[in-house]
């Protein structure tokens, strides 16, 4: 190993000895080293991963307190911003059920009552199919707007998309009908789908394979963070009695206030620690060194088929689709839904809201404690994935089959813990970006996770039948339940996949000086026989 050795920041010199790359000189100053780092970049191959014009084929040794002081830069600067990003995205999504309740239903009539019946009937069907629209619209874009993320740079793209959807956000005050609904969510669909899979391409670049469980979950947990403040935002507005506009209506113009702010923010998000502005040239270079060990490269700008038809023929990537899709089909019940369905054991309007305080607290919670524990115990991520999705089919088996009284408890009991189902999809995003090397195979498995998420989002709105209410919407129920037992069955299968190939890898006679020269190739996980997965 070549030393590098990080001096406290008034006494910072070149943190690396030597380069297969054009060198940075310690005598040159900070703005000559950063010189150096950009010519270096600029003169390297479209098919290689950036790091190499930084760090090159070597390892080097880099001082713990430098790589401490690196990643707490980075995650002030990034971890935040994803928490507000993904939490607006999620606050989206779900105010339609809040929507509904303040009118929405009955202003673009999204519900039919058939009076012809005795009693009469109500088809909500139009709201399913609204619910689901907006899924659609990210089925569209996610493979097209990943593929620009990793073509091209990630803040500006970032960017211009989230100031569309803003735009697109607020312009649903201004919707009359239930058509005009369907095209208003299909685009803002559209435009959201650029967030998920943005996020998780940059954890995967900015964080080794055991620090990404934790970081993943950070910014994943604001699924329950923004059901608790979306509630209380909705609760307040639900307050308003008089105005211009309806309740439902400011609620989609606050959302999309905050959602242009964040999309100027986004502008100022680097593509990689290699481009990071807000890390100095010495520290670029730390916080790239210390992504070599973990096989799964930096940046990669040119799109390879090979990586694409490798990762369409990968057994993995299609196991964890298939976890992602089953898991998250309780959110598209529960996003579009769920107020609407507490308000059935007798609770009123705004209680339906706060009663969603409950679930968004276990999400969080135990978002958050699964990407601890996985960030500190090897190998136990779809042992907690399984384990978390054992509440799930309890909870949906409890309000199926208990008594919807008045201001029933158990119901609301078995309500709350389905919010378990976030630590589950979270746990599914960390193992399924943790697992794949190469730039274009992990955009391909970061847009391959969501359109699995958008195939659940569809899924579940579809099971909510409005004719069987009396009968506490048993396909609904039953259909969660089977589909958290595929997810198991899948997760079984995953460990046992991994589990078997890193015994062979572990079998193999390899050189531990290739590993160094083979980290920033830009290769996939199977082509390079250094790359272990995590379980």
């Amino acid at each position: 190993m070549k030393p590098v050795n990080i001096l406290p920041a008034e006494e910072v010199k070149s943190p690396v000895s030597s380069y297969d790359t054009p060198p940075v000189n310690s005598a040159h100053s900070p703005s000559e080293t950063g010189s150096s780092l950009r010519n270096a970049t600029s003169h390297l191959e479209k098919d290689q991963d950036i790091a190499i014009a930084i760090v090159g084929d070597h390892s080097h040794a880099i001082d713990p307190a430098a790589e401490a002081r690196v990643m707490r830069k980075i995650d002030r600067f990034l971890i935040p911003a994803m928490v507000c990003g993904y939490g607006l995205v999620y606050y989206d999504k779900a105010i339609l059920g809040s929507a509904v309740l303040f009118g929405m239903t009955t202003d673009l009539s999204l519900s039919v009552t058939d009076t012809a019946t005795h009693p009469p009937t109500t088809d909500t069907s139009r709201l399913s199919w609204a619910t689901s629209m907006f899924y659609f619209g990210m089925l569209a874009g996610l493979y097209p707007l990943t593929f620009l993320l990793q073509r091209f740079n990630i803040g500006r793209i970032l960017g211009v998309v989230i100031t569309i959807w803003a735009l697109i956000c607020m312009l649903t005050a201004a919707v009359t009908s239930w058509r005009g609904l369907y095209v208003q969510r299909f685009f803002l669909g559209f435009a959201e789908s650029v967030i998920p899979t943005g996020f998780m391409c940059i954890i995967s670049s900015f964080y080794t394979q055991q620090q990404q469980a934790l970081r993943q979950s950070w910014w994943f947990a604001s699924t329950g963070l923004f059901t608790i403040i979306g509630g209380a935002l909705n609760y307040g507005f639900g307050q308003i009695d008089g105005g211009a506009l309806k309740r439902w209506q400011y609620i989609y113009l606050l959302a999309g206030s905050l959602t242009f702010i964040f999309g100027l923010f986004c502008f100022a998000v680097p593509s990689s620690p290699a481009s990071a502005w807000f890390l100095s040239p010495e520290e670029r270079l730390v916080a790239v060194e210390r992504l070599r060990y973990g096989q799964t490269g930096v940046r990669c700008q040119k799109f390879k088929g090979s990586q694409l038809r490798e990762a369409a023929l990968d057994v993995k990537v299609w196991l964890v689709a298939v976890m992602m899709a089953s898991a998250y089909t309780v959110n598209g019940a529960v996003s579009g839904f769920g107020p609407l369905i507490v308000s059935t054991f007798g609770w009123s309007t705004l209680d339906s809201i706060l009663i969603q305080f409950p679930l968004g607290g276990i999400c969080l919670i135990f978002i958050l404690l699964t990407g601890f524990i996985s960030s500190r115990i090897p190998n136990i991520r779809i042992v907690l994935l399984i384990l978390c999705c054992i509440p799930v089919m309890a909870g949906c088996a409890i309000i199926w089959r208990s008594t919807w009284s008045h201001h029933a408890a158990a119901p609301v009991v078995g309500y709350s813990i389905i919010g378990f189902f976030g630590p589950v999809v979270s746990l599914i995003i960390v193992i399924g970006m943790s697992n794949v090397a190469g730039q274009t195979k992990k955009c391909f498995m970061a847009a391959t996770i969501f359109v699995a998420y958008c195939v659940g989002n569809i899924v579940g709105p579809q099971l909510i039948k409005s004719q069987t209410k009396a009968r506490h919407y048993p396909e609904l129920w039953l259909g969660l339940i089977i589909c958290y037992c595929i997810t198991i069955i899948s997760a079984t299968t995953l460990y046992f996949v991994l589990l078997r190939e890193n015994k062979r890898r572990g079998s193999l006679d390899l050189n531990p000086e290739d590993r160094n020269s083979l980290a920033f190739k830009d290769l996939t996980d199977k082509e390079n026989p250094y790359f272990t997965y995590v379980l």
